[in-house]
């Protein structure tokens, strides 16, 4: 979306809107909208809302608008931070990194994220967060989340053990480090991602049966290989009760840095089609960028910055906040 776009649909919206507008994106026909409700009540919520929906829907190619309110409601406050799971069926596909730069996007759009490394075997949020050799503190037996420098309080299996100790635990010890981290002090947090380990194991047991999280996004490169393991994540989930938030394709597309080309080395679209032959939504693509990759290995998350990675993140984190609020 150019500038000139986002220009053109902020001044189709409702004056009252204009004026709470934090945010607004636009990728394949979605609208996200992050508005300031502080002070409002439910029902101007709901009413402001509809306003906006009726003002962008079918206008400028838009086909879907999502709106995310953000300030307190005079509706009870809901216990605990709303936890989101991030899984896939296998490993390799980035989901770590997907995790990460969706928490760090969420804090950019306002919300209080936090992050919980649930991937006991392979952590690597410390690293991806540049918080190496970092050690939480406890209160009365109770974890407290390392701060960030990205505004994202996290806690990984990798601040408890040495760096490059093997973790040699059985299914039991292992689901016990992670009701130890997801039991830590979260207050304060709105939203807490999860970055849960490849496949459907121990691990994926407990967070069901003690944390049932409010929403799963899966994450897939777009090969045949990786679309089967995640089919399997989305049953998982969907058998534990939890609704699917929706599927990110990642690694999808490679521009040559010298002659600009775009090639396929994943292949290309699969992710969609499998949501879309699941039923469920599909919430966009990251590119195979070195870019990423640099910046992930230096500890500093794309989602931090402003560059086009930084976009692709962005608009991921808009579509889950867009989920959120109609929740």
């Amino acid at each position: 979306m150019t500038s000139e776009d986002a220009e053109t649909l902020k001044a189709l919206l409702p004056v009252e809107a204009a004026g709470r507008l934090q945010s607004l994106r636009v990728a394949d026909g979605r609208a996200t909208l992050v508005l300031d409700a502080e002070g409002l009540r439910e029902d101007q919520r709901t009413a402001l809302e509809a306003e906006v929906t009726a003002a962008l829907k079918g206008t400028a190619g838009i086909s879907e608008v999502r709106v995310a309110m953000m300030g307190e409601r005079s509706a009870p406050q809901r216990r605990g931070p709303r936890i989101i799971a991030v899984g896939s069926g296998k490993g390799g596909v980035g989901k770590s990194t997907v995790a990460a730069n969706l928490a760090v996007a969420l804090a950019r759009l306002g919300y209080k994220a936090g992050l919980v490394d649930a991937d006991i075997y392979g952590p690597s949020q410390a690293r991806l967060l540049g918080a190496e050799g970092t050690r939480p503190q406890a209160r009365e037996k109770q974890l407290l989340p390392v701060e960030s420098r990205w505004g994202v309080p996290f806690l990984s299996m990798a601040q408890l053990v040495e760096p490059g100790q093997a973790i040699a635990w059985r299914g039991p010890m292992a689901g016990n480090a992670l009701v130890q981290m997801l039991e830590g002090d979260w207050s304060g947090v709105d939203v807490l991602v999860v970055d849960l380990p490849p496949g459907t194991g121990d691990i994926q047991l407990t967070m069901l049966q003690r944390f049932k999280p409010e929403g799963a996004v899966i994450v897939s490169t777009p090969q045949d290989l990786a679309l089967i393991d995640a089919t399997r994540a989305v049953s998982l989930f969907e058998k534990g009760g939890v609704p699917i938030v929706g599927v990110i394709e990642n690694m999808a597309g490679y521009a040559c840095p010298h002659c600009g080309e775009i090639s396929d080395p994943f292949g290309a679209g699969g992710a969609e089609a499998a949501a879309d032959e699941m039923g469920v939504a599909f919430l966009g693509r990251i590119p195979l960028d070195i870019t990423i990759r640099r910046e992930s290995d230096a500890g500093t998350p794309p989602a931090a910055g402003d560059g086009p990675q930084a976009e692709a993140f962005a608009t991921l984190a808009g579509a889950l906040a867009g989920w959120l609020a109609e929740r």
